[in-house]
């Protein structure tokens, strides 16, 4: 033995070749935590002094490679100085430079997923081969930063400049085949002979067949463009990556930027403008957001395997009510491996629901994400149907018919007289209450609500809502279908709008205070896009449908009418009571006509604003800053008053539920990471300015206690 770790181990082999395997102990994962990088580097130091190694093979034991960096470690690194994170990663750099330097031959054997610095691993040796059904990528831009072991540097000498750039910025995962078509690996093989594929290349380098100092040469050196090439290069890119990622997201431009300004030096220095480039993203609250939000989904999918132990296994799910939201869950459903009936009262019903299910498919095989075989095999794991005979076999039925109270509590007494005693049964409802629905049921134990968002196959949310007669059991087996889906929920107990509605509607009520003050709901929607929402108030609203808004506004005042009753008549109803429902009417606040492609287009229309004039009261102007103020602090405060009536467990599933249910901004958090970033001092004073607002705007007794205690929510 060479060298042996918790991490890594270094064997001689067969050949006078050495073995440098991967394997932290403890984890499921191979990840580049401190320990990892430090045993690396020792590991390097010895094989730079073992004199019979003829050549190095670097694997991993795990079924993946290595997943990248250890992210947990993450906050406390960013929340450093800006210089002791560039010295963190000339020193992790120094030992990836220490393995390309090695006086022999050097291949990595990639199996599973090499990602970030484990692909950056897999660059700092001289060759590659790749399992077929592996994957390697460098996603750091998903987190506000970008490759900082080299990456940059590597890949671009690698691959060109131009493809570097795609790889980089878009930060997606790439298939074997890709990768070899564009010499990121140099072969592609089965599992089982991933190692001896690598030995050869080891033989064949030692013969002189590779040689493997060109390679060396090519990597360590300058990037091979002319002055001419490289302005042309980089500066289109920065154009275009700028327009995909927008101002929000800093890190692509800014890896485009760091990749020309090293492009004419040598390895050393060029990683020098790495590490600085990199450290300057690393203290942006973008990444900091970002960071937060990844962690935030670790501990959503820690607490999805938690309840998965306790559930019972859905081998056949059922959906009530075959419109587009049935057609989208049996879609969802079907197309992951669970079959499912779709139950209607008519066939015109069933008609929809398997039409809005083939439209979906159809997408994905022109888009050529599955065959036309494929798209056979989800349908026929669609089981459409008028009666209940075969609900026999169901382990889980979602109602998701109208949303009216009396009709669910029909169907739902029906539904469960005809299942299994012991079988599951939810409400897809938005906003009626769970226990409301419970109280004619014979099991309220074994009902839940499983609340889905629309276009179903898009949002990743799912709200798991607890009754107070539901059982650990119903909500196991809710949260393991629910992931089995593909899907990330988020468990909440019951009230009115539960989580993520009961939060965005104080935003609508912050919308509709505006327009009545005068404020141009056009403005308000850019200046809210442009704060990072994928949709201002106005056109969500024209998305959600004014019918369904209207409801469930009135669900909220019902529930909570101190600061969610409103005796005015609001912008919501005046767009009510004109039939202008939104998209679903092709009227709203805006237009919408279908552009060349079949799509609907959002246009304006001057008439929105004579219809408003009755309920404008005031012609106040509003700053951008105003604006953004009066919308988000309703949403904020209610976010609180959710965590404080234990309506949702954590602030990161709060925060989740917001960014996975309607687009929060990822790049801020979250409502509550964003109270965070502002300091709950500095908010609670915010808000004092719009009091007369009223309750909507008055923060809870507990926000101004952890204000006082400089407390935060994350941390």
């Amino acid at each position: 033995m060479i060298y042996e770790g918790k991490a890594i181990t270094v064997k001689e082999i067969e050949g006078g070749f050495a073995q440098l395997d991967f394997d932290l102990k403890g984890e499921s994962v191979n990840k580049f935590n401190q320990l990892t990088i430090e045993e690396l580097g020792e590991a390097a130091e010895k094989l730079q002094k073992a004199k019979k190694v003829k050549g190095l093979v670097v694997t991993s034991s795990k079924d993946t490679f290595i997943v990248g960096a250890d992210i947990t470690e993450f906050t406390d690194l960013f929340a450093g100085p800006e210089e002791e994170l560039v010295n963190n990663n000339l020193k992790a750099n120094r030992i990836f430079s220490s393995i390309e330097d090695l006086p022999f031959p050097t291949v990595t054997a990639i199996n599973g997923q090499a990602l970030g610095g484990g692909f950056e691993m897999c660059l700092s040796t001289d060759f590659r081969v790749m399992d077929q059904k592996a994957k390697v990528g460098l996603p750091e831009v998903k987190l506000g930063i970008f490759p900082g072991f080299g990456g940059t540097v590597r890949l671009s000498r690698l691959i060109g400049a131009d493809n570097a750039i795609e790889w980089i910025c878009m930060g997606s995962e790439h298939r074997a085949d890709k990768a070899l078509k564009f010499n990121a690996v140099d072969a592609v093989v089965g599992n089982d002979q991933l190692v001896d594929a690598a030995i050869d290349m080891l033989k064949e380098a030692n013969a002189g067949k590779l040689d493997y100092k060109a390679r060396r040469e090519e990597k360590t050196g300058k990037l091979k463009l002319n002055s001419m090439e490289s302005m042309m290069v980089f500066e289109t890119s920065k154009g275009y990556v700028a327009g995909q990622s927008g101002p929000n997201y800093p890190s692509p431009v800014e890896a485009v930027k760091v990749m020309q300004k090293h492009a004419g030096m040598t390895r050393d220095k060029a990683i020098e403008v790495e590490a600085n480039g990199f450290a300057k993203m690393a203290k942006t609250g973008t990444a900091s957001s970002l960071v937060q939000i990844f962690l935030n989904d670790q501990d959503l999918k820690k607490k999805g395997k938690d309840y998965e132990k306790q559930a019972n296994q859905v081998k056949m799910a059922a959906v009530l009510g075959a419109g587009i939201m049935g057609g989208g869950i049996a879609f969802q459903s079907a197309s992951k491996g669970t079959p499912i009936l779709m139950k209607d009262i008519n066939r015109d019903g069933i008609t929809a629901g398997l039409e809005e299910a083939k439209k979906l498919l159809t997408k994905r095989v022109d888009k050529g994400k599955m065959n036309a075989g494929q798209m056979g095999d989800v349908l026929n794991n669609i089981h459409p149907t008028l009666n209940y005979g075969d609900f026999g076999d169901v382990d889980l039925v979602v109602e998701a018919v109208v949303e009216n109270p009396k009709v669910k509590d029909a169907v739902l007494r029906e539904t469960e007289d005809v299942i299994g005693e012991d079988k599951i049964l939810t409400s897809n409802t938005s906003t009626i209450s769970i226990d409301r629905l419970a109280k004619n049921l014979k099991r309220p134990e074994n009902f839940c609500g499983m609340h889905f968002f629309n276009p179903v196959h898009m949002m990743p949310l799912v709200e798991v809502i607890r009754g107070k007669k539901t059982s650990d059991k119903a909500v196991a087996t809710t949260v393991a279908y629910a992931r089995a889906m593909g899907k990330s929920p988020i468990v909440v107990n019951d009230c009115p709008g539960f989580l993520v509605n009961r939060i965005l509607f104080p935003y609508f009520g912050g919308f509709a205070r505006l327009v009545r003050d005068g404020a141009d709901f056009q403005k308000v929607d850019k200046i809210m896009e442009k704060f990072g929402w994928p949709m201002g108030p106005a056109y969500l609203l024209d998305v959600v449908g004014m019918d369904t808004a209207k409801h469930a506004n009135e669900v909220m005042a019902e529930g909570f009418p101190d600061r969610m009753k409103d005796e005015h008549k609001s912008a919501i109803d005046v767009m009510f009571e004109n039939d202008r429902l939104g998209q679903k009417s092709d009227k709203g606040f805006y237009q919408y006509q279908l552009d060349k492609k079949g799509k609907q287009q959002k246009v304006v229309d001057e008439s929105s604003y004579g219809l408003l004039k009755p309920v404008v009261h005031n012609s106040q102007e509003f700053t951008d800053e105003q604006i953004i103020e009066r919308m988000m602090i309703p949403l904020c405060i209610e976010t609180v008053r959710c965590l404080e009536d234990n309506i949702v467990g954590t602030a990161a599933e709060a925060d989740m539920g917001l960014v996975y249910g309607i687009g929060f901004p990822p790049f801020r958090g979250g409502a509550l990471r964003y109270i965070d970033d502002i300091g709950l001092d500095e908010f609670c004073k915010m808000a004092d300015k719009y009091k007369d607002l009223g309750p909507l705007y008055h923060p809870t007794d507990g926000m101004r206690e952890m204000a006082k205690s400089g407390k935060k929510f994350h941390g």
